[in-house]
């Protein structure tokens, strides 16, 4: 029985651009509680991986995390297959705004410890006690109280291309960072002021809203289905967009235009752009905000080094590689010192 992928990324996009069909990229979550997630993540690789879904998805004993592409044509049997599973019956569906037919090129589902990566070891909060739900409506209204403190749960990099106007924007480069973070720095607001969060897709703040509830915040509200929803929303009723830029994916579109503000800078110049890219050095990878003419100076590398390193052979430059993991560069994203302009 197949419980894993046969083909490789390069040989998915080939199938894909033979298909000719359109694809859905979308995203849900459900907090719920898994006996064996073991079980139920092989139980979902081989009914996704017959429906032909590619994605990367996430199955703990605290629920489930799926980013997702899905064949139009079978979008319905997709949803009918999620519906007959309890816990996620009439889940809500996140649909980009902007489609791709190669978001994702494999179908990964991966047992995780938690399906978000939050570095608590406090298990005495009850995730599903979270905040009060809210959608763009009454978002827009909360933002503009003056007793209103608007966090961004998102990582630097991320709000760096887009965010609420008036929102904290922690400067941390993981989820876990920003816990800590965000509640020094409210701990005298914990009755008076109503915190009010937003992420990408929810999931984020549905673990933060019930955090911060079981710390001792007493009005906690999140944005029900995040920006992506939002932007949905503020769409088809009419309402003020109170967002600028874009809105940070984890696939390879790497981001939606919510409106069209630019607000970031390119880490090497320092012009208007927010564009997001990967160092073309395989050993590098960083991601960064790269403009047009650096990307043709710099062969869409992050560093003359890293430039140099790319110009090699391809058997030298896995020679170099040999014996080391990942470049920290990865890590630190826009912050590497590689970009001068960002020092």
């Amino acid at each position: 029985m197949q419980l894993y992928n046969k083909l490789s990324a390069k040989e998915r996009a080939i199938l894909i651009d033979e298909a000719g069909t359109d694809r859905l990229t979308l995203s849900f979550y459900q907090y719920a509680h898994i006996g064996n997630p073991e079980i139920f993540r092989n139980y979902l690789f081989i009914h996704w991986d017959e429906l032909d879904v590619l994605g990367r998805i996430y199955v703990s004993k605290e629920g489930i995390n799926a980013q997702l592409s899905v064949p139009a044509p079978k979008f319905q049997q997709f949803k009918t297959h999620l519906d007959s599973i309890s816990f996620l019956e009439n889940v809500r569906l996140n649909i980009a705004r902007e489609q791709d037919l190669k978001s994702f090129l494999k179908l990964k589902v991966k047992v995780r410890n938690k399906i978000v990566a939050d570095g608590l070891n406090d298990t005495t909060f009850d995730v599903t006690n979270k905040g009060v739900h809210v959608d763009a409506k009454k978002f827009n209204d909360l933002i503009e109280d003056p007793n209103t403190v608007l966090v961004d749960m998102r990582n630097h990099y991320e709000s760096e291309i887009g965010h609420f106007k008036g929102a904290v924007t922690p400067d941390v480069d993981t989820f876990r960072d920003s816990l800590d973070i965000i509640e020094e720095d409210l701990k005298d607001h914990k009755e008076d002021k109503k915190l009010v969060m937003y992420c990408t897709g929810g999931i984020r703040c549905e673990k933060a809203s019930a955090y911060y509830k079981h710390k001792g915040f007493k009005n906690v509200f999140q944005l029900e289905g995040g920006i992506i929803e939002y932007a949905r929303q503020v769409e088809d009723q009419g309402l003020e967009n109170k967002f600028l830029g874009k809105n940070f994916v984890f696939d390879h579109r790497r981001a939606e235009r919510i409106t069209d503000d630019v607000i970031a800078q390119c880490h090497q110049c320092g012009e208007s752009c927010d564009t997001h890219v990967n160092c073309e050095n395989e050993a590098c990878h960083l991601l960064f905000i790269q403009c047009e003419n650096c990307a043709k100076a710099l062969e869409n590398c992050c560093s003359t080094d890293c430039m140099e390193i790319n110009r090699l052979p391809y058997e030298e430059q896995k020679e170099l590689r040999r014996g080391k993991g990942n470049s920290n560069k990865i890590f630190k994203k826009g912050r590497s010192e590689a970009l001068k302009f960002k020092k």
